[in-house]
């Protein structure tokens, strides 16, 4: 091979091999950044067990400064009057047999406190047969009440969730802001209770539905995409080694 065909090769390979450090940065900086999420959820894990176990505060005042990602699953306990009345139901599953969900709803019912601000209440799940409140009239307590649960804020709506349609009273995502302006809500605070798993009278809702045991697959989505990063330089190399040194170009006669 002369000095001109192997410097015509080498020219060869700067259009693909461009491409393929395009392809390789993208794939390592998607490992790094898996590598980064699953710093954040074992961090994420380990705070939310550390505060489940911790005595509840009073829940903050609805106007107070709220910062889900440092309040986010604080256990808090509030007191006030639970506005039966006014309990949304949104769409939702909840562990039964083993490999099998069941399907119903998440109550969330406002809680009037006397100062006159309201925090909804995720009081928990009932399933479909129950939807009607009169079918689980026992668990609707009366009075001063106490609750204790987990701070949560606003769920957001993925993909493959439907849209809430308040026209209908169909409700897929706790969405704080929409159920209270559909309830006629005011001094609403812009996080939720989620209850713990004290029983309700009658059994229902079944509280204590917030699982800590969050999926932590990070570190297997970063081996994929450094593996498949791995391929490609592999794959690379194989093409680059044979254009340069193959006898005669591809496709040449």
């Amino acid at each position: 091979m002369t000095a001109a065909d192997r410097s015509a090769r080498l020219r060869g390979l700067i259009a693909p091999g461009l491409a393929a450090l395009v392809c390789l940065a993208i794939l390592v900086g998607l490992g790094v950044w898996q590598l980064a999420r699953k710093g954040e959820k074992e961090a994420l894990i380990a705070r939310i067990i550390e505060r489940s176990h911790a005595e509840p505060p009073a829940a903050p005042p609805p106007f107070a400064d709220w910062d889900p990602k440092a309040d986010e699953f604080r256990r808090v306990r509030a007191g006030g009057i639970l506005l039966h009345d006014r309990e949304t139901l949104v769409h939702g599953l909840a562990p039964g047999e083993p490999g099998r969900a069941l399907q119903g709803y998440y109550v969330l019912t406002p809680l009037r406190r006397e100062d006159g601000t309201t925090i909804l209440i995720n009081r928990g799940f009932v399933p479909t047969e129950l939807k009607d409140p009169q079918s689980r009239a026992a668990g609707q307590v009366g009075g001063e009440t106490s609750v204790t649960g987990m701070l949560r804020g606003s769920e957001v709506r993925t993909m493959f969730v439907p849209e809430s349609d308040p026209a209908r009273d169909a409700w897929f995502t706790r969405e704080i802001p929409a159920i209270a302006a559909a309830r006629g809500l005011t001094n609403v605070a812009p996080y939720l209770i989620e209850a713990d798993a004290t029983p309700n009278p009658g059994g229902w809702p079944r509280g204590g539905q917030l699982r800590v045991d969050l999926p932590n697959n990070h570190l297997q989505y970063a081996f994929t995409w450094f593996g498949i990063a791995a391929c490609l330089v592999g794959v690379f190399s194989v093409f680059a080694w044979r254009r340069l040194h193959d006898p005669m170009e591809p496709g040449a006669a």
